[in-house]
């Protein structure tokens, strides 16, 4: 009883931290590239793209769960005309198209479940099939959902590039702070 109240507990704690990390970013995102959104819901660069793929990868199921509630909570607050039905889907997708993404490079490219194996050339394929999952499934619910100006090859396009590129993007900001981090470290010892 007590391993499986430790087990929920972790959970949700993966779960909150994922969602707020994925929101915050988010804002941050919408806020640095507001010059550069191609339509709504579709971005040139996409920064959190990159922290999806990061916290399913990480966390797995927690991470997914946590970025469908941010994303879900964004929708519906951002774009109340939307209707809930639309926020679902969008959290859901946002959620779990790189946790499908996750599943098909750990079955297909061998990754292991600590990571250990992630070289640049699988993290360079986890970032196409996540950007590709994400822009062709936001794209179709969009479609399905019948929502405005959305849904179009040059939306599909557009969305997958900003994934890449915010993935791209925010890997490079990763590495530069680890970068700095060791130099620091290193400074005063």
């Amino acid at each position: 009883m007590t391993k499986s109240l430790s087990i929920a507990s972790g959970w949700c704690i993966e779960i909150a931290l994922c969602a707020l990390a994925y929101g915050a970013l988010f804002y941050l995102n919408s806020w640095l590239t507001s010059s550069l959104v191609f339509a709504d819901g579709v971005n040139w660069i996409y920064l959190p793209a990159g922290l999806r793929l990061f916290l399913t990868l990480i966390f797995g199921l927690p991470g997914a769960i946590g970025i469908s509630i941010s994303s879900f909570l964004i929708s519906c607050y951002g774009d109340p005309s939307l209707g809930l039905t639309a926020c679902i889907g969008i959290g859901l997708i946002s959620g779990f198209a790189p946790y499908l993404a996750r599943i098909f490079v750990f079955k297909n490219i061998h990754l292991e479940p600590d990571l250990s194996n992630l070289s640049l050339q699988k993290l360079g394929f986890c970032i196409l099939i996540y950007a590709l999952w994400s822009a062709g499934l936001h794209q179709w619910w969009f479609t399905t959902m019948g929502l405005e100006d959305a849904g179009t090859f040059n939306h599909f396009l557009v969305m997958m590039l900003g994934d890449i590129l915010g993935s791209v993007l925010l890997i490079a900001i990763i590495k530069y702070g680890i970068d700095l981090l060791r130099r620091s470290r290193k400074t005063t010892r």
